[in-house]
């Protein structure tokens, strides 16, 4: 009987032995086919986008979590006295799988979602935050941090290395190291909250800006659109079913020139009040709750790590440091802003006048008068230029720009897999041959992609052993589309835009930083558009247009004529160009003051008293309504928005160096690549711009080019 018993044991144990190896064969089976689980043989190691699928993701994030927590747990618990080496350097490296698959993912949710890698992405938001709030309130960790940072002045740092160890002892301390366990743990439920807030921000306002069409059906209410729009329009509502019908949009190639052109006030009104009512329309989309809760959890966070309000902790890293400097900088552009805006307005209602209108100018009105008032005072119209700016010719001239000032070369790759069919890889090289790295350029909009343009980063440079990583960088845009008829030919804007995003582009590609926390674009924000930003000057210079510009069916370059026009109308509208950025960036200052909650029927309220403390005249709104500022909702811009124009000061300053030496003088281009692009954020900003410019900015040279002084 005893026997029986024992041999019964036995086939339980080898049934179970083999189930448990059977289960171990799946899982391995199962990961061997997710392709975040091998080494990626691609050319120069890209993403294979052509075996990513959406259900990768939650199995790649929980390994990278998983082995990401056994390096920290190895650096935390290391025996040997803490090093620079084996604490910084080591926490610096520590992460990679997970850095790989959370970029991969980022880039997706912005550029091609759906809504199972959304779900996917709210699913795994708090744990990852959860994962990162453990690094950074780990005491073992920050006690070995601390060590070494009270021994910072005795170890001969280079500049670099002292710059990992200053910010990484920040960051822990920022984070909430110093906290006590109870604290600790309602930060951590704070955090985990943010992350999902900001995921279900962006992905209200993508739905909303998709979910509005105008549908036109009668030929008539096309009257006075240019050509290519009707053709996209048309092309648009094909693609809907809805052929012999043209579709307009809230995407910015389908809005802007309706509201430019369409001389039918009601339809301007009911796309433009669409457009600006996105988010807040008491819908599943509508994002005044979730506003009033990040607002409540950052006066809350910034309590907590002793700081009087949101907006004091974030700016303690930035080049503007306190909340006061940001408002003394902002007032001082914004009298002379508005007073310019105040004077086109009553241009613009003097030209309705002229025209027999007897209303008042609303701002669905002020897009479409201010274009026939550049046309008769400047005989310029935008749509004049378009045949200049096939999307291809203006992608030539951004890269002859940087092979002129830098000696880059830029050669398409069709052997690199892409995450759709509009994107584009190019190699980047050194003018000896040189790999630098990978830039993808996506430029089209759709249903699947956020608003606006940026940059990501699939892969940032660093370096091993002194040796380069090279960097995998992916430009974004929503720019016009080509149709049936004809190329994408590019508005002025959508070209500077493109040459903005390729300067964050070079940002990321010409870092020389060896450390991932300092490489390439890691630096404060109101720094990093210094190298986007100053890349558009170069647009408006005739001696450069020139080069590039040229008629898409002729070949000719543009006139004379035309360069003139464009030179003579810089200054045309900057009053509501800037009154309506400034406008949001005091929007983003105030919302960030708050030493408290505010209630969700209060939102809009709470806007409407800081524009009207500001003064902002009724006929323009503010660039972004709360509703939709995914600026400071969910992209990281949050008491930060003034860095575009903080930035336009750095950005006019450093150009004027090229403009005393020589659009593309060698030496100031290197200096600039070596001081500001290669550095990153390796030394502090204004030290690497002194380095480059011999002095500290000036404010004249922005005023004067938005024609303000």
């Amino acid at each position: 009987m005893k026997l029986i018993k024992i041999s019964l044991l036995m086939l339980v144990i080898s049934a179970l032995i083999v189930a448990c190896s059977s289960q171990k064969e799946k899982k391995e089976a199962k990961m061997s086919e997710n392709p975040f689980f091998s080494e990626w043989t691609t050319p120069f190691g890209a993403p294979p986008f052509d075996r990513i699928r959406v259900e990768h993701f939650k199995p790649a994030i929980l390994e990278g979590i998983k082995r990401h927590k056994e390096e920290i747990k190895a650096i935390a618990e290391n025996p040997e006295p803490p090093t620079f080496e084996n604490t910084l350097e080591a926490l610096d490296r520590s992460g990679m799988f997970l850095d790989r698959v959370e970029k991969v993912m980022e880039n997706l949710l912005s550029a091609h979602t759906s809504d199972e890698l959304q779900a996917v992405a709210q699913e795994l938001a708090p744990l990852l935050s959860a994962h990162y709030d453990e690094i950074y309130l780990n005491p073992q960790l920050f006690d070995r941090i601390q060590k070494v940072y009270g021994q910072r002045d005795r170890l001969n740092l280079n500049p670099e290395q002292r710059q990992l160890l200053e910010r990484f002892y920040k960051d822990f301390v920022r984070a909430g190291a110093r906290l006590d366990e109870a604290k600790k743990a309602r930060l951590k439920e704070i955090n985990q909250e943010l992350a999902v807030l900001e995921l279900k921000f962006a992905e209200n306002v993508l739905k909303e800006t998709n979910v509005f069409t105008l549908v036109i059906d009668n030929p008539t209410d096309l009257e006075g659109l240019p050509a290519n729009v009707v053709a996209a329009a048309a092309e648009a509502a094909k693609e809907r079913g809805l052929a012999g019908k043209w579709v307009f949009t809230l995407h910015k190639p389908s809005l802007i020139p309706f509201l430019q052109y369409s001389p039918h006030r009601e339809l301007r009104e009911k796309i433009f009040k669409a457009y600006i009512n996105r988010g807040s329309n008491g819908n599943e989309h509508d994002n005044r709750v979730l506003i009033a809760r990040t607002i409540a959890l950052r006066v809350e966070k910034a309590s907590l790590l002793g700081y009087k309000t949101w907006a004091d902790y974030v700016l303690e890293e930035k080049m503007a440091r306190t909340p006061e400097n940001v408002y003394k900088f902002l007032d001082r552009v914004w009298k002379p802003a508005l007073k310019r805006a105040r004077e086109e307005a009553a241009e613009l209602q003097k030209l309705i006048y002229a025209e027999g209108g007897n209303f008042k100018l609303e701002p669905w009105d002020w897009w479409y008068y201010a274009e026939k008032l550049r046309k008769q005072k400047y005989a310029l119209d935008e749509e004049m230029l378009r045949p200049y700016f096939k999307l291809e010719n203006v992608l030539d001239g951004v890269f002859l720009l940087a092979s002129k000032l830098f000696g880059l070369q830029f050669e398409e790759r069709m052997d690199v897999p892409v995450y759709h069919p509009d994107v584009h890889v190019f190699e980047v090289k050194e003018a000896d041959g040189r790999h630098i790295g990978l830039l993808y350029t996506d430029y089209f909009p759709r249903a699947s992609k956020g608003a606006g343009a940026w940059m990501n980063s699939l892969r940032d440079a660093y370096k091993v052993n002194g040796q380069r990583i090279a960097p995998l960088i992916i430009n974004c845009g929503n720019f016009t589309k080509s149709t049936p008829e004809q190329p994408s030919l590019l508005s002025w804007e959508e070209v500077t835009t493109l040459f903005h995003e390729f300067g964050h582009a070079l940002h990321g590609l010409l870092s020389e930083c060896a450390y991932l926390r300092l490489t390439g674009t890691n630096v404060p924000a109101d720094f990093v558009e210094l190298p986007s930003q100053i890349m558009e000057n170069w647009v408006a210079e005739p001696e450069f247009l020139k080069l590039f510009a040229k008629h898409y069916q002729t070949g000719e370059p543009i006139p004379d004529e035309l360069v003139a026009k464009i030179k003579n109308a810089q200054h045309f509208n900057q009053g509501f160009a800037t009154t309506e950025y400034l406008a949001a960036s005091y929007l983003d200052m105030d919302w960030h003051m708050l030493t408290d909650p505010v209630k969700v029927e209060e939102v809009m309220a709470f806007e409407n008293r800081s524009l009207a403390r500001i003064g902002l005249i009724p006929e323009i709104v503010v660039r972004y309504r709360s509703p939709y500022f995914s600026h400071i909702f969910a992209g990281g811009y949050s008491a930060g928005y003034y860095s575009y124009i903080w930035a336009e000061v750095l950005d006019a300053d450093a150009f004027e160096a090229f403009k005393e030496k020589g659009l593309f003088d060698p030496e100031t281009a290197r200096s600039y690549r070596e001081n500001i692009l290669a550095k990153g954020g390796s030394e502090d900003p204004m030290t690497l711009y002194i380095r480059f410019r011999g002095r500290e900015p000036k404010v004249e040279p922005m005023l004067k080019r938005r024609g303000l002084l």
